[in-house]
Order: C-alpha cells, then sequence, then structure tokens
C-alpha cells in the first residue's frame, strides 16, 4: 500500500480535549481520524498530535493534505 485510502473529501471535525492524539495517516482505521492500529503492515504510521487546550479540530479525511494532520483543502483537487 503506497497510497493512503481516502476516507472522505471532507475535513473531520471534532470537539477534542486538551491531550495526546495519533491521527490516522493510513486512511484504514475504522475510528477516524484516529488510529486504531490498521496501518500495521503498510508503510505508513500514525502522526502524533498534542492539544493544548480544548477545541475544535478539522482533521484531514482525504489522507492528502500538504499539512498533516489538519486538513487545507487537498481533498478537492482529488
Amino acid at each position: 500500500m503506497d497510497t493512503p485510502k481516502i476516507v472522505q473529501k471532507a475535513p473531520i471535525v471534532a470537539d477534542c480535549k486538551c491531550g495526546t492524539y495519533f491521527w490516522c495517516a493510513c486512511g484504514l482505521s475504522k475510528s477516524q481520524p484516529y488510529c486504531d492500529g490498521s496501518h500495521k503492515g503498510t508503510s505508513f504510521s500514525p502522526m502524533k498530535q498534542v492539544i493544548d487546550e480544548d477545541k475544535k479540530m478539522a482533521w484531514c479525511g482525504c489522507k492528502h493534505t500538504k499539512n498533516p494532520p489538519f486538513c487545507d483543502g487537498s481533498h478537492k483537487d482529488l
């Protein structure tokens, strides 16, 4: 698997509490946008993101962002 699976062509918006998150980069996780270990056996690894305050986040759902793990609108070009 060299290309991530496109989960959706829109951001995954979530209210996140202060803490550490691992964003799924492969698109295979069943708990999007977070990693559940489904990348094992692929060339992908989750991306660690520390959030210092409670806030709404726009995680990349297409897995093609140039600003991982956040949506940058790349899904509009897919």
